[in-house]
């Protein structure tokens, strides 16, 4: 077969073989050796042609099945089925949740990391088993490995992360990972680590913010307890120990109930969008102003509430996924604190 001048495979190299013959099959799809359909040697041939045990062949196969790279046709062999993946960087993204502003970290990292790579995008819904699933179908397939590390227990409260998913990421060379969203002191000092300080950005954005919060008579955050995407307690502790601070009267609600009691000089800050539209169609029925008579802040900015002139406080999404471009691109390593700022807009 032509492929056997194509693959090189230097026995004296540090570079473990299943790996020279992945990297051996990538780069001749990307110089076009390689077709979409062509047909690659079976374990068995390529074994005996390079000398290489049939455990190294079958290694390197799977990696590059998992990746999509081939697909094996039962009683016919490998095949090339994808031609899209021929890059120097191959990196999993794995994310808890399917959000706008996810997404634009996601959106901006690939806008950064340039076209000589390729990311894959796997969501995992904040569930420890499928987390563990995937990172366990995809180990030693990717060169970087990008984890936002979101869970929920059994009552449906947030957990960083559970004591399984812990090791599993542990096994992941802390030169291919790069943890995004918050600081896990159990993986180590080493980990390249772009994060948001929840406690401390929720307190300092208020702070940010006080001289507007400040005409409002009452604060209430609402906090969901239970939810299938729950939000770190944090949040709660920063909000409260600004309100605690500046003396002002506070409370913490777990959503916006139909036929809420509104009053003038209430100032509601939401987590959920969902209790943000709510509240907001609640306070035009009750025929309040809003921004005058009752004031709304919303967590986490998004195009639409920068449309609709909803003020936030949040972090820099976009800036976050640029920083994991930039650290992988220069090979960077250390922790780096995304800010997080208040937004002032029409509804405070």
């Amino acid at each position: 077969m032509k492929i056997f001048k194509y693959i090189d495979i230097d026995i004296n190299s540090r570079k473990p073989k299943y790996i020279q013959v992945v990297d051996s099959i990538i780069h001749n799809i990307a110089n076009e050796n390689l077709k979409m359909g062509e047909k690659i040697p079976s374990i068995n041939m390529l074994s005996e042609q390079f000398y290489l045990s049939r455990d190294t062949v079958e290694k390197a196969y799977n990696i590059l099945r998992d990746r999509k790279v081939i697909s094996s046709i039962r009683g016919k062999g490998y095949y090339v089925v994808r031609t899209k993946l021929i890059s120097k960087i191959n990196i999993l993204f794995l994310i808890n949740k399917l959000s706008s502003y996810k997404l634009s970290i996601y959106n901006s990292f690939n806008d950064s990391i340039g076209a000589n790579s390729h990311t894959d995008l796997q969501i995992y819904h904040c569930d420890e088993s499928l987390f563990l699933n995937l990172l366990e179908k995809n180990k030693d397939a990717y060169d970087y490995y990008i984890i936002m590390s979101n869970f929920k227990n059994e009552a449906f409260k947030h957990i960083s992360a559970p004591d399984k998913v812990v090791e599993i990421i542990k096994k992941i060379p802390q030169e291919k990972l790069i943890m995004l969203d918050k600081i896990n002191e159990d993986l180590g000092e080493n980990v390249v680590t772009i994060y948001q300080d929840y406690e401390n950005d929720i307190y300092n954005a208020l702070i940010e913010g006080f001289e507007k919060i400040n005409k409002y008579e009452k604060l209430l955050l609402v906090y969901p307890e239970k939810s299938v995407y729950p939000y770190p307690k944090r949040i709660v502790h920063g909000f409260r120990k600004f309100c605690i601070e500046k003396s002002l009267d506070f409370e913490v609600i777990d959503e916006i109930y139909k036929d809420i009691i509104l009053k003038k000089r209430d100032l509601f800050i939401t987590i959920v969008e969902d209790d943000l539209v709510s509240l907001v169609n609640q306070i035009r029925e009750n025929e309040f102003i809003l921004g005058k008579d009752i004031g709304v802040i919303s967590y986490n900015d998004t195009p639409l509430k920068e449309l609709l002139g909803i003020t936030v406080i949040s972090t820099d999404f976009k800036l976050m996924g640029e920083t994991a471009a930039k650290m992988i691109l220069n090979k960077e390593k250390g922790k780096v604190k995304i800010p997080f700022n208040f937004i002032d807009r029409n509804s405070v």
